[in-house]
């Protein structure tokens, strides 16, 4: 049977040794591990493998193909290896990052006494590099000094950047100056390594160096030295290295990176159009080159011209934002509270799927709607991320913090400490800033145990925040005693963290103290944050004198010419009632801004200069924002100038600002006052975002027209809407019922103030109650709540008790509390006036010329009246 069978026929065709080999050569340019593994069928069917360049060549191109466990098995198949054939093997383990294999493979190859080469030492030397162990680079450069080796310029290069990279600068530069020849690579090699190892003043001397060796720049060389002059600031050795690669030819050159490094170097020096020049001039643009101009133009606050490039990259370039553009976007987005525009990207990064790819873009995302007041956006899109890092979960926090969401920042943290990745410093800055009132007090005291715990109070700025928590929390004592722990680490942050918290918590008092403190500390010194603080300080507290020798302190010294501190000074002369002192230090004012000019129109405006503050707003010399607009439409109603009101309000409505609602406020309180309530009533309705001062203005103005059931009824409706009664809430409420005679309805109101809105009732609350009984003649009933009031009653309190006395002719109850006020405050005149009046009144004549006499013998004036007329 088996005779019988037919026999296979085989059909094998005959393949040339020269072709296999010159096959799998040509696979070395373009690996394939398909074409690989067939190159390896042939040359086995033919014997080729026993031809070691052949084996060789088919071992890289499996490397290169990333199939490095053909290359090691087809390593070992090779019997007679030479140095080529090791130096193969270890190429493949370094370019698959098996460097630990690499270095076990050299061992092998010196034990095997097949020797080594240059190319041998240089592989090890990078592989020495990748892992960072400087100690073996060591033991090859002491290997290549022994062997006679190191006159290989390729090795010189490695062993130069190895050191530098190890951060071994000063062995690198040994290597370098013991190179007898060095070509383009080796001054490379130092001029970056001197870069990476933060040493630009070298990086600048070795690429001097090279423009007097036989060398020419290069596009790294010229980029290194551009990098250097842009860390030192040194535009001017900038310029020469830009004429440099003119002159080289960069320009013609398809490699960009020159350009790119000129663009970051023009624009952190300030000179945006030549940045911008250089941009233009770049032949063949690569993403580098349109990011880095965004980014310049961002650092030089061109925000419009950012976006403009970024559409005429969109429309022009063969580019599309990568995620570097759109992290570039996505701050000034944040900074700039530019929703709309960050939304616009949201959308873009969710077409192109990019979110998911690129974690910090999806943390510039949420910190971006964080900043943008849109919380609960940046919730959903933290909450639906598949992968989350730190960054993620401090750019949350913060966000919750900033925006007031405390327990829910608190929350957070508290699942980061359970789940989430360990905590940086960061995290502990986000956290502890939801840490702003009482209520947050206790939990700021478990963080600052786990701070202590964890060690993350080892730096003074993570002791200033610690200081500031507890001052924010009220809890003065705690946050002095930190400070004072610290004094050796105390710096001029730490001081201005205590005096800044002070007077944002109203302890005005405490913030002076603190900083006389601060002046006997011989090794501090004030700057501008301190002085605005204390100026505000002195401000509120009315304390003129004081200021006036802290502004003489500081004509002395250079912060003199700050513009921040001259507008702070302005602003304190304007609280302490000195407006020829403020009209001074405006005059004086070296280079005043917008605010310079806000200040000194609101300084006019509060001491009733109405005509000059407009005359001030008429000559600005800047384009009005939305605090000049304040003040300005403030200023008209004080004067009760319609006209010019009406030219304000199609200012707001030219520059944008119809839907801010303190403007939107104070055109409520110009209308009403103007006596055009029924234009109020629409402004109010029309505002997109009522605030609390909107609210409150609109009860004010229903009162002052004398429908109080009104105003009471938006009081109700402002509750329903989840806006905050605060205390000019309950003054415009009171009010509203002082003028309609609503005793009742305001009594109620005052009593359950605290109770049931949690306002603590002040001085001006106790001004329209006593006002309020004293008009509809009750003065019994307003005598006995002042009483009630024992210390807290102040003297305008009782003086508009006095009035009311003076209104009724209750001439026996009017002398008890005149004499009362006449202790407290002998200087003011008006006392003596209505108690003069009542004495007249009640025919007492000649009590009333002794009094006007004694008047008279004080020197006590009373301020004049005016009357003003719009003349059309």
């Amino acid at each position: 049977m088996f005779v019988e069978m037919p026999q296979r026929t085989t059909h094998i065709e005959y393949i040339h040794f020269e072709l296999v080999v010159y096959y799998i050569k040509s696979l070395l340019k373009q690996p394939r591990i398909v074409a690989a593994t067939l190159g390896h069928c042939a040359a086995l069917k033919i014997g080729a493998l026993s031809h070691l360049p052949t084996s060789t060549s088919l071992l890289t191109v499996y490397s290169k193909a990333g199939y490095f466990n053909s290359s090691w098995y087809l390593f070992h198949e090779i019997h007679n290896r030479d140095v080529i054939a090791w130096n193969a093997i270890i190429t493949a383990s370094i370019e698959n990052n098996y460097y630990r294999t690499a270095m076990d493979l050299f061992e092998k190859m010196i034990k095997s006494q097949y020797g080594f080469d240059s190319t041998t030492l240089l592989l090890m030397v990078s592989a020495s590099l990748h892992i960072k162990n400087c100690d073996q680079g060591r033991a090859m450069h002491c290997l290549s000094i022994k062997s006679g080796m190191l006159v290989d310029v390729s090795l010189g290069n490695a062993l130069t950047d190895m050191y530098a990279k190890c951060g071994d600068l000063s062995s690198s530069e040994c290597v370098f100056e013991d190179m007898e020849y060095k070509d383009i690579v080796s001054w490379n090699s130092i001029v970056t390594g001197s870069l990476y190892n933060c040493d630009p003043e070298r990086s600048q001397y070795y690429f001097k160096r090279m423009s007097f060796s036989e060398e020419a720049a290069d596009e790294i060389s010229l980029s290194c030295a551009i990098s250097a002059s842009l860390s030192l600031g040194d535009l001017a050795f900038g310029h020469s290295i830009h004429g440099l690669g003119i002159k080289l030819g960069y320009k013609n050159s398809s490699h960009v990176s020159v350009a790119n490094s000129l663009i970051s170097l023009y624009s952190q020096c300030g000179d945006i159009e030549a940045a911008e020049s250089v941009f233009r001039e770049i032949a063949h643009k690569d993403i580098v080159s349109w990011n880095a101009t965004m980014e310049g133009f961002a650092s030089n606050e061109m925000i419009n011209e950012v976006f403009d490039l970024l559409l005429e990259m969109q429309m022009t370039g063969p580019f599309q934002p990568d995620t570097v553009t759109l992290t570039i976007i996505l701050p000034l987005c944040a900074e700039l509270m530019l929703s709309r525009e960050g939304r616009t990207i949201h959308g873009f990064v969710i077409r192109r799927q990019m979110v998911s790819d690129h974690l910090p873009l999806l943390n510039s995302l949420i910190d971006m709607y964080s900043k943008c007041n849109l919380v609960e956006k940046a919730r959903l899109l933290f909450n639906s991320a598949t992968e989350r890092d730190l960054v993620s979960w401090n750019a949350m926090i913060s966000g919750y913090s900033q925006n007031k969401y405390s327990e829910e920042a608190q929350n957070l943290f508290r699942e980061l400490l359970y789940s989430g990745p360990y905590c940086s410093s960061s995290t502990v800055f986000a956290i502890l800033s939801s840490c702003n009132s009482v209520d947050s007090l206790h939990f700021g005291k478990s963080v600052h145990c786990w701070q202590l715990k964890s060690g993350f109070l080892s730096h003074i700025l993570l002791v200033n925040s610690v200081m500031h928590m507890y001052i924010n929390c009220g809890e003065l004592r705690s946050g002095f005693s930190i400070l004072y722990e610290n004094s050796d680490l105390a710096d001029i942050a730490s001081w201005n963290t205590a005096i800044v918290g002070c007077v944002r918590g109203d302890h005005f008092q405490e913030a002076l103290e603190t900083f006389g403190l601060m002046r006997l500390q011989r090794s501090l010194n004030y700057d501008s944050i301190t002085l605005v603080s204390v100026f505000s300080a002195c401000a509120n507290l009315e304390l003129l004198n004081l200021g006036k020798s802290i502004h003489g302190l500081v004509i002395k010294s250079p912060l003199g010419s700050n513009t921040r501190v001259q507008n702070s000074i302005i602003t304190m002369y304007d609280r302490c009632r000195d407006i020829n002192s403020a009209r001074v230090v405006f005059k004086f004012c070296s280079t005043p801004n917008l605010c310079s000019w806000n200040c000194m129109i609101s300084a006019l405006s509060h001491n009733k200069e109405c005509r000059e503050a407009f005359e001030h707003f008429c000559h600005l010399h800047f384009k009005p924002n939305e605090f000049t607009i304040v003040s300005v439409l403030s200023i008209c109603t004080q004067i009760g100038v319609l006209r010019h009101g009406k030219q304000v309000h199609a200012q707001v409505f030219r520059s944008g600002f119809q839907d801010n609602s303190f403007i939107s406020a104070a055109l409520v309180d110009l209308y009403s006052n103007c006596g055009r309530l029924d234009t109020a009533l629409q402004v109010f309705k029309h505002a997109e975002e009522k605030s609390e001062s909107a609210w409150n203005s609109m009860i004010a103005a229903y009162g002052n027209h004398g429908n109080g059931e009104k105003a009471i009824k938006l009081f109700h409706e402002m509750i329903e809407s989840g806006s905050r009664v605060t205390k000019s809430t309950f003054v415009s409420l009171l009010s509203a019922c002082r003028h309609s005679g609503l005793i009742d309805q305001g009594l109620w109101y005052y009593d359950c103030m605290l109770d049931k809105y949690g306002v603590q009732p002040e001085t001006e609350h106790q001004v329209y109650m006593v006002d309020m009984l004293g008009r509809s003649g009750r003065l019994d009933e307003a005598y006995e709540f002042t009483k009630g009031l024992q210390s807290n009653a102040s003297s305008g309190v009782w003086g508009t008790l006095l009035s009311a006395c003076n209104y009724h002719g209750d001439l026996k109850l009017g002398k008890q509390i005149a004499e009362h006020l006449f202790q407290v405050e002998p200087q003011n005149v008006g006392y003596y006036i209505s108690l003069s009046n009542m004495y007249v009144a009640a025919g007492s004549w000649k009590d009333a010329t002794d009094l006007r006499q004694f008047i008279q013998d004080k020197g006590l004036r009373k301020a004049a009246g005016y009357s003003l007329i719009d003349v059309c």
